[in-house]
């Protein structure tokens, strides 16, 4: 899969496939070259949070970022709590980061107080 149409078509059908995503909107995509692209997609999430995917591919490398949306943007590390702590099935996350807290529709609890 090394084509902007293929990895367009791809995203989104898994973002579309999910019970969380509401949503799928291709926000940006740019050819460059036929081995060079930029996309970006932002799929709108249960609980007022979108999710944007941003995806370069240069000739066989790919450099990929995501981010999630709530009234403020979340930070990267946020996000990657948040699938860390799915995966590894951990239901609360204890934290300071008012962040954590936005998450709390996306399968995970924050300790109140925290």
């Amino acid at each position: 899969m090394t084509s902007l149409p293929a990895i367009l078509g791809t995203l989104n059908a898994i973002l579309q496939a999910d019970p969380l995503c509401k949503r799928v909107a291709n926000v940006e995509t740019k050819e460059f070259a036929p081995d060079q692209f930029l996309l970006k997609i932002r799929a709108e999430l249960t609980g007022k949070t979108s999710l944007q995917v941003r995806v370069y591919y240069n000739r066989g490398h790919v450099d990929y970022a995501y981010q999630l949306f709530a009234e403020i943007p979340l930070l990267r590390t946020d996000c990657s709590i948040l699938v860390m702590a799915q995966r590894l099935g951990i239901p609360h996350v204890f934290a300071f980061d008012e962040h954590i807290h936005q998450m709390s529709g996306l399968g995970i609890t924050p300790v109140p107080g925290a």
